[in-house]
This record gives C-alpha cells, structure tokens and sequence, in this order.
C-alpha cells in the first residue's frame, strides 16, 4: 500500500489515522492491578505508594518494583514468589471480566464511519492486549498492533508509536494518538503526532498540558468532534461541557 493522497476517501481533514493506547484506555486494567496490589500491601499492614505506582503507568522500563519494596518492608520468612503468584493470579481473575471502558467501542465505530485505520501501541505484551482484544470481540477492528514484543525500549520512548505508523503507512503528523498516561503523551508528541489524552483515574493530579486535548472519557465527543477541535489553529481550547476538559 502507496500513501494516502489528500484527496483519499477515508482522509478526515488532514488526519489519517489513530493509535490507540490499551491499559488504562481501552480496559481499566491499571486500576484492576492497583486493587491486587493494594489487598496484598494491606495483608501485610502496609499502604501501597500510589505515587511510586504513577511511575509505572503506560511503561515496562520503570526501575520501582511493588513486589522489591514489600519484601524490603516486611522482611524474610515468606515464600514471596509463591506471594507473587497467588497475587497475580488474581489480579489476571479480574481482568479479565473487564468490560471496554466508555466510548471506546463508539469512538472505533466512528473511525470505520470515517475510513480511519486504526493501530494500537502497548507497552504490554503481544499476547496480553491481542487475548483482551479479542475476548471484547474488537481485535479485527485493529489493523496494527504494536507491543513491547516488537520493539527495544517501551513509552516513554517514541518507538511503539512510531512502529505504529508506519505500519499503517501514514505520517506521524497526519495521525492522532490516544493515551491515559504521562509516558504515553510523552512517547506520542516525541512521535511526532497528535495527543489526545483520557487521564488515567490514579494520575489525577498529573500534569497532562503536553498534550493537545484533554478528556475525561472516550464518551464525552465523538472522534469527529476531537479532530475538529485537533485542527484548529490554536492548541489551548475551551472546554467542551461537561467533560472535555481546557489545558492549561
């Protein structure tokens, strides 16, 4: 497949494709591993640092460890890799009875009314986000699909976005990213491309100016609306009520 000519069905103004991100944006997988870490720290009388967690988000090359610093707090005498296993047994219990998160299947409808391609780009392993994507029934929807399988280094390096566009042969200018995490706009806008940001619930106070919009949910606009608002000349809009939140 050639580029795209500006004139191409399925172009959009002048983007022509969307990468989604997947924990956090498509499934709230974080949230579900937070809740499996948080039950084990309390077993042991401890409080998970949700502020060492935030350094996890939306990347597999953070140096802090949760499972390193509960043994460093509680000490010898447990069998922790027997922990480890029993905890991440049920974290992968509740994920995967995580239903799409809100707006996501919407928004993918309103990229095949549109003719956009879509790809993903994960920090998360190949058979991870393919078996979650294709138990929610949207894998086909996708017609790239980058992992931390197929590249070097993970978010915040640009390096799974830019796989990503490339495997759908388009611009990274003429594409948008959509991303819960501070590592991932980070990753997007060092790609080149347009970010769209959902804030992950647990990076809240996060500083998300970086990127050129910021919503609440998937659900607040339909994709149509986000790209309009993408392709004006200014990068700082007005919110768009009641969940398309200013950056500032």
């Amino acid at each position: 497949m050639g580029s795209r000519p500006e004139s191409a069905p399925g172009a959009y103004g002048t983007i022509r494709a969307i990468v989604f991100d997947f924990d956090g944006l498509i499934i709230a997988s974080e949230t579900n591993a937070v809740r499996s870490w948080q039950d084990l720290y309390a077993r042991f009388g401890h409080e998970l640092p949700l502020d060492k967690w935030a350094t996890l988000i939306g990347t597999w090359d953070a140096e802090w460890n949760p499972g390193v610093e509960l043994a460093e707090r509680v000490g010898n005498g447990h069998d922790w890799e027997a922990i480890e296993r029993e905890r991440r047994a049920d974290e992968l219990a509740g994920a995967w009875q995580l239903p799409a998160l809100p707006g996501v299947v919407d928004r993918l409808d309103d990229a095949a009314r549109l003719g956009l391609p879509l790809a993903i780009a994960s920090s998360s392993d190949r058979e991870w986000v393919v078996g979650h994507l294709e138990r929610l029934g949207i894998a086909g929807r996708f017609s790239a699909i980058v992992t931390r399988d197929d590249v070097a280094r993970t978010k915040p390096d640009p390096e799974l976005f830019t796989r990503a566009v490339e495997a759908l042969e388009v611009a990274p200018e003429r594409a948008v990213a959509i991303e819960d995490s501070i590592h991932g706009v980070v990753a997007a806008k060092s790609a080149g491309m347009r970010c769209v940001a959902v804030p992950n619930p647990l990076l809240a106070d996060a500083d998300y100016s970086a990127a050129d919009l910021v919503t609440d949910s998937l659900a607040a606009c339909t994709l149509e609306e986000i790209i309009e608002r993408l392709g004006r000349e200014q990068n700082r809009y007005p919110s768009c009520p009641p969940t398309v939140l200013p950056i500032v």
